[in-house]
C-alpha cells in the first residue's frame, strides 16, 4: 500500500492539473469577415426583388459566367466568373508554391488555424445557416445539423487526435530484418483538388480543406455550379484565418465555373477529390487516369432504410420522414426505400401519414420541416416523371403533402413529400439507386448504422464513404487525413554501426556453387513451422558461412 499511495497522489494532481488547464480560454484570436454583399437587411421587400429567369437556347459556360439565385424563390443573387483552363492552371501554380511553404509548418500553427476556424463558426452560426439556407432551399435547422455539428466535429477530431495520427508510425520488421528499424512516414502529396456538390455548401468546401491543409497541402476546390454564392463567401472566412496565422497566400483556394474548369483542375492537382454523381465520377476517372493521379469519389448512392418488426413504430416513423425529408432534395432522383417488416407495415404507414400531412412545403427561412427543396431546376420534372414511372406500373400513392400557400406552379422549386407503396424494380424508382439486400454485415455497404439514420458522419473519427455506384475512398477519420499523404515506407538500421546489413558470403558474385542450398536452409531457418525444423536449418547455415570450400557441404537432411 505504501508504494502506490503516491501514485495514486501522483495521478490524482496530474488529473486535477488538466481539468484546471481545461479552465482556462485559449487566446484564439477572432477574425473579420465581410458580409456585406450577403446579408439581407430587410430594406427591399424579398417580392419585388429581381427574379431570376435562366435563358433559353444557350449555356452559361458561354457566357463565361456562373449565375447564381435562391432556388425557393428565384431572386437574384449576383455571378461568378466561370474559369478558363489557363485561368485554372495560373491557379493551382501559386497553390503549388504555397504548398512548399506551409508544408514546413508546424502543427502548433495549424492547430490555431483550426481553432481559429472554430471560434468564428460558433459564433456566427445563424450566418452560415442563412447563407446555405438560401443558395440550397434547406432549412436553418438542416443547415445547422449537418453544415455547422459535422464541421465542427471535425475540426475537434482534428485538434485532438490529427497530429497523431500523421507521426511515423512504426511497423514490425520480420524475422530476416530483425536488425533493422521499419516505419511509416506520411508527407504531403502537395496540390489537392476537389469538385463538389451542391448539397452542402459549407461542410463540402471545409471537409476536404481541413483534412488538406492540416496534413501540409493546399487545395483548390471547384464549388458546384447551384451553391457558387455560398461557396464563394465561405472561402472568405477560410481566407481570414489563414491570414491571422501568417500562411502563405492562395495556399487555399476556391474557383468557379462548369465543366472546363473542372477538368482542367483535374489535369493540373496531385490528386482530385469528387462529390456528385457517378456519371460524373467516371468522367473524372477517366479524366485523371491521364496523369494517373489518385481519386476519392463520393457518390451518394441511397440508403435502405429496414425496419424491423421489434421498433417503436412511432419513434421509428419520425426518424424515417426526417432521412426522407433530409435526402429528398438533396439527392438526384430523391427517393428513400423503406423495408419495413409485414406485420408493423400498416401502423407504420399510418404513422408516416401522419407526419406528412403536417408537413407543408415552403420557403425554407420561415419553414419548420426540410420539406424537399430542389436546388436544380430540373431535378423536380425528374422527380415527378420516376413518380408518374411508378404509378403507371402500379405503385400507388399512400400520402401527399401540400405546399401552403403556394400555388401549384412551385412545383419547379418544391416537391411535396410523397409515400408510395407497391413498388417493385421494374420501376425507375428503383432502378436508379443503390439496392440493398440483408440485414447488419450482409449489406455490402461502406456505411452501417443502427437504430439511427446518419449518425455516422458525426463520428469524425470514422472514415466515411460507398462502394461500387457509391464510389471509393474514404473522407474523414484515420483513412481519409491519411488519404491527403504520400505514405512512405523507410527502413534504417536499428543498431548502427554495431550492426549492418551484408550480404552473406555463399550468395556474394560469382554465386557459390551451394548459393541456392544455402538459401533454403535460410530461409526454413527463419519461416518454418517446426521449431526443431527450424534450429536444424540454422545449424545448416551456420556451416555454409563457416565453409572455406564453398561447395563441399550438403544439407544433413
Amino acid at each position: 500500500m505504501a508504494f502506490w499511495w503516491p501514485l495514486l497522489v501522483l495521478a490524482l494532481a496530474y488529473a486535477l492539473c488538466r481539468f484546471l488547464l481545461m479552465l482556462i480560454p485559449p487566446n484564439v484570436p477572432s477574425i473579420e469577415v465581410d458580409t456585406s454583399d450577403v446579408v439581407d437587411d430587410g430594406g427591399q421587400a424579398r417580392d419585388n426583388s429581381f427574379i431570376y429567369i435562366p435563358p433559353r437556347g444557350r449555356t452559361q459556360q458561354a457566357d463565361r459566367k456562373v449565375q447564381c439565385y435562391e432556388p425557393a424563390t428565384m431572386k437574384y443573387l449576383g455571378y461568378f466568373p466561370a474559369l478558363t483552363t489557363a485561368e485554372v492552371e495560373e491557379r493551382v501554380a501559386q497553390a503549388r508554391k504555397a504548398q512548399k511553404i506551409w508544408a514546413k509548418s508546424s502543427f502548433k500553427q495549424r492547430r490555431q488555424f483550426l481553432r481559429i476556424l472554430l471560434k468564428y463558426i460558433i459564433d456566427h452560426q445563424e450566418l452560415i445557416c442563412e447563407i446555405s439556407s438560401r443558395d440550397t432551399g434547406k432549412t436553418m435547422v438542416d443547415a445547422s445539423l449537418g453544415e455547422i455539428m459535422t464541421t465542427c466535429e471535425k475540426i475537434t477530431w482534428l485538434l485532438s487526435e490529427g497530429e497523431q495520427w500523421l507521426k511515423p508510425e512504426y511497423r514490425s520488421s520480420g524475422r530476416s530484418m530483425i536488425h533493422k528499424r521499419s516505419k511509416v512516414e506520411f508527407y504531403p502529396l502537395g496540390v489537392l483538388g476537389a469538385i463538389v456538390s451542391w448539397n452542402y455548401p459549407f461542410h463540402n468546401i471545409f471537409n476536404p480543406m481541413l483534412a488538406a491543409v492540416f496534413s501540409g497541402n493546399s487545395i483548390v476546390i471547384k464549388v458546384s455550379e447551384h451553391a457558387s454564392w455560398s461557396g464563394c463567401f465561405y472561402f472568405r472566412i477560410i481566407q481570414a484565418a489563414l491570414t491571422a496565422v501568417g500562411a502563405p497566400e492562395n495556399l487555399v483556394d476556391v474557383i468557379t465555373g462548369f465543366a472546363e474548369t473542372g477538368e482542367a483542375l483535374v489535369s493540373t492537382v496531385d490528386k482530385i477529390i469528387f462529390v456528385g454523381s457517378p456519371g460524373v465520377g467516371k468522367m473524372i476517372m477517366s479524366k485523371a487516369s491521364e496523369t494517373l493521379i489518385p481519386v476519392t469519389l463520393e457518390l451518394g448512392g441511397k440508403d435502405a432504410f429496414i425496419v424491423c418488426e421489434d421498433v417503436d413504430v412511432s419513434h421509428v416513423a419520425q426518424v424515417a420522414v426526417r432521412a426522407a425529408l433530409q435526402s429528398s432534395g438533396q439527392n438526384c432522383a430523391g427517393a428513400e426505400r423503406f423495408y419495413v417488416h409485414k406485420d408493423i407495415y400498416s401502423s407504420f404507414v399510418t404513422q408516416v401519414s401522419k407526419i406528412v400531412k403536417s408537413v407543408t412545403a415552403g420557403p425554407p427561412l420561415a419553414g419548420k420541416y426540410d420539406m424537399g427543396a430542389i436546388c436544380v431546376q430540373e431535378h423536380s420534372e425528374r422527380l415527378q416523371n420516376l413518380l408518374n414511372d411508378a404509378l403507371d406500373k402500379g405503385a400507388n400513392i399512400v400520402i401527399r403533402g401540400s405546399f401552403g400557400n403556394l400555388g401549384e406552379d412551385a412545383v419547379d422549386q418544391f416537391f411535396p413529400p410523397t409515400v408510395i407503396e407497391n413498388v417493385n424494380h421494374t420501376m425507375k424508382l428503383m432502378q436508379e439507386e443503390k439496392r440493398a439486400k440483408q440485414i447488419a454485415s450482409q449489406i455490402h455497404c461502406g456505411v452501417a448504422a443502427v437504430n439511427d439514420f446518419a449518425s455516422n458522419y458525426m463520428c469524425q473519427s470514422l472514415p466515411f464513404g460507398g462502394v461500387k455506384h457509391s464510389g471509393f475512398g474514404r473522407f474523414a477519420g484515420v483513412e481519409g487525413l491519411r488519404a491527403c499523404c504520400l505514405v512512405k515506407s523507410v527502413v534504417e538500421d536499428r543498431w548502427w554501426p554495431f550492426i549492418k546489413t551484408k550480404i552473406p558470403k555463399p550468395i556474394q558474385y560469382p554465386v557459390a556453387e551451394n548459393g541456392f542450398e544455402f538459401q533454403e536452409s535460410l530461409v526454413e531457418a527463419l519461416y518454418g513451422l517446426n521449431i526443431w525444423d527450424r534450429l536444424r536449418a540454422l545449424v545448416n547455415v551456420l556451416k555454409f558461412l563457416s565453409d572455406q570450400h564453398p561447395s563441399g557441404i550438403k544439407r544433413s537432411d
